[in-house]
């Protein structure tokens, strides 16, 4: 049983794309930010930067005392591994979807994440940060545009963890002042995945959790 601890954010989705994806059993402690119960103590014991996602595996793989885990992308790596699914076998294959996820982790989750912040909650207007912001997130999706080029997904013809990792950060697009038709190929990846069942269960459960996440 894996303990999900979760808030309606692109790095919740992340994981709960993954189980789903899975099919493994799983059960959600909703983690409500804007509340700010990332800073309650017994969930600080869990994820000590008081970020969601987190989880805990109360059956891993050595057999030893459950284990917890924070950080979305180390957590979808665990996953993973653990079940054998969402990530090539083979090196090269493997390796492409590493450097994917991580440029996930490191390029597009925080650029789009500043786009977000200046362009929809900043208390004042800063034209320069919101230019700056929506430009890099451009930027951002044409790279992954191009690699998406002659390839159903990120790693090839496998859906895998970094698709997983991606997907819930252009979900918001309009927010980041991007249109999608400006990347076809992004656009046809992007609806592929959107049509998948397990994606439609894991955002269900987000508008379950928290109604206004539709918005």
């Amino acid at each position: 049983m894996i303990d999900l601890y979760y808030w309606t954010t692109p790095n919740g989705h992340k994981i709960s794309l993954f189980l789903e994806e899975a099919g493994l059993p799983y059960r959600v402690h909703p983690i409500n930010i804007s509340k700010n119960e990332q800073f309650a103590p017994e969930y600080l014991k869990i994820s000590p930067n008081n970020k969601i996602p987190a989880i805990v595996d109360s059956q891993p793989a050595d057999g030893g005392a459950p284990l917890a885990l924070f950080e979305s992308g180390a957590i979808l790596l665990y996953l993973a591994e653990k079940t054998g699914q969402f990530i090539p076998a083979d090196l090269r294959g493997r390796q492409e979807a590493l450097q994917w996820l991580f440029w996930q982790m490191g390029g597009l989750g925080p650029m789009a994440g500043q786009n977000h912040h200046f362009n929809r909650f900043a208390a004042e207007k800063v034209p320069y940060a919101i230019k700056r912001y929506v430009d890099e997130t451009a930027r951002l999706y044409g790279v992954f545009d191009k690699h998406l080029s002659g390839r159903d997904f990120v790693a090839g013809s496998a859906y895998s963890i970094a698709d997983m990792a991606i997907y819930p950060w252009i979900v918001p697009h309009q927010w980041q002042e991007q249109n999608l038709d400006d990347f076809p190929h992004l656009q046809r990846w992007f609806a592929a995945i959107k049509a998948r069942p397990a994606t439609e269960r894991a955002y269900a459960l987000a508008e379950q959790i928290n109604p206004p996440a539709r918005k």
